[in-house]
């Protein structure tokens, strides 16, 4: 089958455990570095999937990639080729499929739990999680609306947006592909992002994010298998 194209937009924001599934499941990938200058591809026709990181920038700046990027996800609609999105991918996602992207009321970092919906298309993506709670983890400050036609899976009460699907397609505001070493070196740039906000019950200290990896990754890698596993049924072999 056609590799999965995973859109990078961050040094240190890589793809993680997503990586790792798809290798598990074996269905090939191929990074593409925008952050060192790789170029978008004009069409999804070379690859079976899209999926897009995060990434520190806002999807509202005058980045020159971010035009061919949310085209690029149109194409991938048009084709019925599927589409995921983490955090800043997600909302590259809502962008480009005519939502908006504003800032949250509040910064959200660290780990946190948001409750699905229940509806049908919520059972089909969450499994066992639709109506129930799920450990995320969370490192934003703006968030998404839900694109027409879209159906919401996900809220909390920090952030309402958590993650929509469309068809085949599923946009996250949350990080549910976080490894340890990922975790660690997010925390080296937490005073940057999180200094001014210590005092906000959305943010944790990297001391308290990085004590509750081992209680609450296993949680929530069971919530990443349960949507990776729905997702790549969407994939042409």
């Amino acid at each position: 089958m056609q590799p999965v194209a995973i859109f990078r937009h961050s040094p240190t924001e890589g793809p993680g455990y997503f990586a790792i599934f798809l290798e598990q499941q074996g269905i090939p990938w191929r990074l593409i570095a925008l952050d060192e200058g790789e170029t978008v591809p004009a069409s999804t026709s070379n690859f079976s999937g899209l999926c897009f990181m995060g990434g520190p920038m806002s999807v509202n700046d005058p980045l020159p990639w971010i035009e061919p990027v949310c085209a690029l996800i149109r194409d991938a609609a048009a084709r019925n080729v599927p589409v995921i999105g983490h955090c800043l991918g997600g909302q590259l996602m809502s962008k480009a499929l005519g939502g908006e992207v504003t800032r949250n009321p509040v910064k959200e970092i660290g780990w946190s739990e948001a409750g699905g919906e229940d509806h049908a298309i919520a059972r089909h993506w969450l499994g066992n999680y639709a109506g129930k709670l799920g450990t995320i983890f969370q490192w934003h400050g703006e968030t998404f609306s839900i694109p027409p036609g879209a159906t919401r899976l996900l809220a909390n009460r920090h952030c309402a947006n958590q993650m929509f699907a469309l068809g085949p397609h599923l946009g996250m505001q949350c990080h549910v592909e976080m490894t340890p070493e990922m975790i660690a070196t997010w925390c080296d740039q937490w005073a940057d992002e999180a200094i001014a906000v210590t005092d906000q019950p959305s943010v944790q200290t990297p001391e308290a994010m990085q004590q509750e990896i081992a209680q609450r990754l296993p949680a929530m890698r069971q919530l990443s298998e349960q949507l990776y596993s729905v997702w790549i049924k969407g994939l042409a072999h």
